[in-house]
């Protein structure tokens, strides 16, 4: 087993390409920092000791990342995980801390941790080849980064295709001034799986490789994908999974979840998923939408929300009398949807192939939310725009941005203090999650949202704002993990 991401391959043999076809990018520049060359040397950045801030706390936790044997509800995986169930405790700080995380690794190869959307230094980011080594195996790394955000976030490896197994947990970052009125607090993560039950996630990608395709650079109307044509959202994912959990359970035996009639619960939902978009709702219910990806909303009501992978919302409801299904069916994918039971009184629970009715309704996307005043970045001009092109196809399978493969790139370049849009179009007839790292975007289209992953529709535009106020070299990148190993994604520099 190649025991390198392709990430750190690429980086380390190939070098970063150089930027001349930048200049047609960009709009004005203000006189800020000179941006970093593309085509420099990439140097791994040290991580020096921090040191918690008075009034804050020191958060230590220990992950072990190794093969185990899960009991998904009666179906038994061999895989790799931090612990012996997918729904073990959520790592949990306040916004300001401190979190000093050691990974001692016991897997086979080398791994690494990526905190996916917390805006922290960029040492311990977790992407191996750029802002670290990679944890071989038997040794250990210690991360060492402050949450400045508070949110519903998780973490997951940035190496290969690891975050298809087990290698993944919430974390959530308090808000010390957030009132807090409800009743209970309902983690929900949502994954499909294959590994140790049907194709592993490295042969999945190693087909997908053998088809070597070439990266179009232009549109691309291939409807190769799987059940084409019953997704509003266009193909939404080519992987077909024999299952699909919530809280690491599959439908047939499912967790329940307790409470009182006419209790409100907070739901933070986490789609930890590789390559399937989730229509989530609960029986009888309409959600009530707080945040997403960890900033507030205007609290908005649904009867069905639409998950992308890397995605993250926080919902209230106030629970009814009886057995409800939360039910989250993979979008444009044949397979019974991922559930959990709601129990409130009695009830029968529907046999796991029941479908609920407000999964065949319309569904909010989360790039329909209104931004809460408290989460917009100030208000400013572009100094410079950036197009990013998503171009690829099923058949031969390629992804690539603005027509290349990840190594073969020319990174973004964008200079210190500067307001940066970029000007995102999705080329092909697939949905994809984009993900940007060390930053959250806030979306022109949307009034402003705060975002670090954005579903992005077929032939679709999306325009995303960052402020260049946390320098390095920073992912972004396809959060279909598929799409992202075979090379959609590229680089941020500054």
């Amino acid at each position: 087993m190649n025991t390198l991401s392709r990430r750190h391959v690429l980086f380390t043999s190939l070098g970063l390409a150089s930027a001349g076809a930048l200049s047609a990018c960009g709009a004005k520049n203000t006189p800020a920092a000179a941006p970093a060359a593309p085509n420099s040397p990439l140097t791994i950045p040290s991580q020096t000791p921090l040191v918690a801030a008075p009034g804050t706390k020191t958060v230590n936790h220990v992950l072990t990342p190794r093969p185990v044997t899960l009991d998904l509800g009666g179906v038994t995986a061999r895989t790799w995980a931090y612990d012996e169930t997918l729904d073990a405790p959520v790592l949990r700080a306040r916004a300001g801390d401190l979190l000093q995380v050691r990974v001692e690794n016991k897997l086979p190869t080398s791994t690494s941790v990526h905190w996916h959307g917390i805006a922290l230094r960029q040492p311990s980011d977790g992407v191996p080849g750029v802002t670290q080594q990679p944890i071989e195996a038997g040794s250990s790394f210690t991360y060492q980064f402050v949450a400045p955000d508070p949110g519903t976030y998780f973490f997951h490896p940035h190496t290969g295709v690891q975050i298809d197994r087990g290698l993944y947990r919430p974390l959530v970052i308090d808000d010390p001034a957030e009132p807090g009125r409800y009743d209970h607090e309902w983690i929900i993560t949502l994954d499909d799986w294959a590994d140790g039950v049907g194709t592993s996630p490295d042969d999945i990608l190693a087909a997908f490789k053998a088809q070597n395709g070439t990266v179009s650079s232009g549109m691309n109307h291939d409807m190769g994908g799987m059940d084409h044509g019953m997704s509003p959202l266009g193909d939404a994912g080519d992987v077909t999974y024999p299952h699909y959990l919530v809280n690491g359970r599959v439908p047939a035996a499912p967790r329940t979840l307790t409470a009182k009639p006419g209790q409100k619960v907070r739901l933070r939902v986490v789609n930890a998923s590789s390559d399937t978009i989730f229509k989530l709702a609960l029986q009888g219910h309409r959600l009530t939408v707080t945040h997403t990806d960890g900033f507030p909303v205007t609290p908005t009501q649904a009867s069905a929300v639409y998950l992308a992978m890397g995605e993250r919302l926080d919902a209230t409801i106030t629970l009814g009398d009886g057995v409800f299904v939360l039910q989250a069916a993979p979008e444009g994918k044949k397979g019974t949807p991922a559930r959990a039971i709601v129990r409130t009184g009695s009830g029968n629970v529907p046999a796991p192939d029941t479908r609920i009715a407000e999964l065949d309704g319309m569904a909010l996307l989360t790039t329909q939310l209104k931004p809460a005043d408290s989460a917009r970045l100030p208000d400013r001009k572009p100094d410079t725009t950036l197009d990013v092109a998503l171009n690829g196809q099923m058949k031969p399978y390629a992804w690539g941005l603005n027509g290349k493969r990840f190594g073969e790139d020319t990174p973004l370049a964008l200079s210190r203090g500067q307001r940066v849009r970029l000007r995102m179009t999705n080329m092909t007839m697939m949905a994809h999650p984009m993900h940007i790292h060390g930053h959250t975007w806030a979306l022109p289209g949307s009034d402003g949202l705060r975002k670090d992953t954005v579903l992005i529709r077929p032939m679709e535009t999306v325009e995303a704002d960052l402020q260049a106020d946390n320098p390095g070299t920073w992912m972004l990148h396809c959060h279909n993990i598929y799409h992202a190993e075979l090379g959609m994604m590229t680089t941020l520099r500054y």
